[in-house]
């Protein structure tokens, strides 16, 4: 039987996943870190091969701008669709992709953000509960906020409404 989608399945997940309150927003748990260490081609010093998180956005939540030195597989895993929004280093176009199961439309229920593009994400029904992995592994010293860059915030406002919001 598939759960429904309620604010009631979202207390029960982040309950039984033990997640936690997310800095972007909504809430998480890194679920593995790679014992393995790699070194990023790119001078920053070695990290875990791979890290993963479960996450959850519920109606009105969202992850908001932010960017990582690491490529970042988004998978949705229950409820959705999950709109992430994706603009490129050079802030030369905003879009979107939703996450949902595959259909005639061409939707997919996973999408790879590329190392260093600039991604929110706002769930479109009720919930959406997703995975994250990032190779190599997630490090807060790899992450800022779009709030805190000042050229990002002029390219989304360029594009009246709803990127916007999500600084």
């Amino acid at each position: 039987m598939i759960p429904r989608m309620t604010p009631e399945r979202a207390q029960a997940l982040r309950q039984a996943l033990q997640l936690q309150p997310h800095p972007e927003g909504g809430h998480f748990r890194e679920l593995f870190r790679s014992p393995r260490a790699v070194q990023p081609a790119d001078g920053r010093s070695a990290r875990s091969a791979l890290t993963s998180i479960d996450f959850l956005l519920e109606a009105g939540q969202f992850s908001a701008w932010h960017r990582v030195a690491s490529d970042e597989a988004w998978h949705l895993l229950e409820g959705g669709p999950l709109r992430l929004w994706l603009v490129p280093p050079d802030l030369s176009a905003l879009w979107h992709v939703d996450l949902a199961p595959v259909d005639a439309a061409g939707h997919a229920p996973r999408h790879v953000v590329p190392a260093h593009w600039w991604q929110a994400a706002e769930p479109l029904g009720p919930l959406a509960y997703v995975g994250a992995t990032v190779g190599p592994g997630f490090e807060f010293a790899d992450f800022c906020f779009g709030r805190d860059d000042a050229d990002l915030r002029a390219a989304l406002r360029q594009h009246a409404g709803e990127p916007h919001r999500l600084l």
